[in-house]
């Protein structure tokens, strides 16, 4: 199974038509992420109608596109649709992995030079719509479609630098973790997650998280001056629970 491969304006109108139908997510004002993600967000989840960009960071260490995941996922889990625009190292098979359902999930990566009336005709009928930003962007251009996903309760998640989003995040830093002496496997990665928009968001915020998940998880609250010194203490290790597995039956041969 793979996510939709849309080719063509064709295709994309076929697509929005099913995906504007109403689905158990669409009632909802605030689409859920993982638990540990809440706190980078003022609404502790994805707030339709928002614009909650993702920081592309130096491409060697970004961490950027494991964060997109952790953010689609429990959406996705919830019954929303999702989209892809204009990232083709964008694979399904890591979206599977991470708990995106796949048959609700559309990929265009390469939306050429239609891509606002890609992004725009995705934002009317998905839930959650991923962009690759274009370097060459205009500032009215980003303005109309952030206004557009306010209209239709949206959630745009632009991937590169994008001002005015309600929120930003930000893959600050990452450290690997699985390598032995000269041997092993890279097995996860623990990254510093920053958020800082405006209104209920103005107050920077960090967190360390594993990408790919793992049950443990480090809060460090900020100040309001984002390199002080917290005068609140760290909190400690907490643990939140993996969700609970099936476990697997064999079937007849």
């Amino acid at each position: 199974m793979a996510g939709r491969m849309v080719v063509g304006s064709a295709a994309l109108a076929e697509l929005v038509r099913p995906a504007s139908a109403p689905d158990p997510a669409g009632g909802h004002r605030v689409l859920p992420v993982r638990a540990e993600l809440t706190g980078l967000l003022p609404n502790r989840g994805l707030r339709r109608g928002s614009t909650v960009a993702v920081g592309a960071g130096q491409p060697r260490r970004s961490g950027a596109t494991s964060l997109i995941l952790a953010l689609l996922a429990e959406a996705s889990r919830a019954g929303s649709w999702c989209a892809v625009v204009g990232v083709p190292t964008f694979g399904a098979g890591a979206a599977a992995e991470a708990g995106i359902a796949l048959d609700r999930l559309a990929l265009v990566p390469d939306p050429g030079p239609e891509w606002p009336t890609v992004v725009a005709a995705l934002i009317d009928g998905v839930d959650v719509v991923v962009t690759a930003v274009p370097a060459t962007v205009s500032a009215s251009i980003a303005t109309r479609l952030a206004a557009r996903a306010r209209q239709r309760g949206s959630v745009l998640v632009p991937y590169g630098r994008w001002d005015g989003a309600d929120v930003t995040l930000q893959v600050v830093r990452g450290v690997w973790q699985g390598l032995g002496a000269g041997r092993g496997r890279l097995r996860r990665r623990e990254v510093t997650v920053s958020a800082r928009g405006r209104g209920a968001a103005a107050r920077p915020k960090e967190i360390k998280v594993w990408l790919p998940g793992d049950e443990l998880t480090r809060v460090i609250p900020r100040s309001a001056g984002f390199g002080a010194p917290s005068a609140a203490p760290s909190r400690r290790l907490r643990v939140v629970a993996p969700p609970a597995r099936t476990p697997a039956v064999a079937g007849p041969a």
